[in-house]
């Protein structure tokens, strides 16, 4: 069986846990390296992720003559 994409959310957790390790410091020079590498693959992931959400929701709030339908957001009693 294929394995799945992992999602948005998978990916950025992912990323942090990548972040915190080189933030600590306490990994081999070789190993920071792929970490880092893994952890830009994840970053251009999850940006094309966002972009695409927002190509959705843009297109999801167009007018009948294609312009976007702009409304302010409430906030909760």
């Amino acid at each position: 069986m294929a394995k799945s994409k992992p999602g948005f959310e998978e990916q950025l957790k992912e990323l942090e846990q990548i972040v915190t390790r080189l933030e600590q410091g306490d990994v081999s020079l070789e190993e920071s390296l792929k970490l880092f590498e893994k952890g830009v693959r994840l970053a251009r992931a999850c940006q094309t992720a966002l972009q695409e959400a927002e190509q959705k929701v843009q297109i999801l709030t167009r007018n009948d003559d294609g312009s976007l339908q702009c409304q302010p957001l409430k906030a909760d009693d």
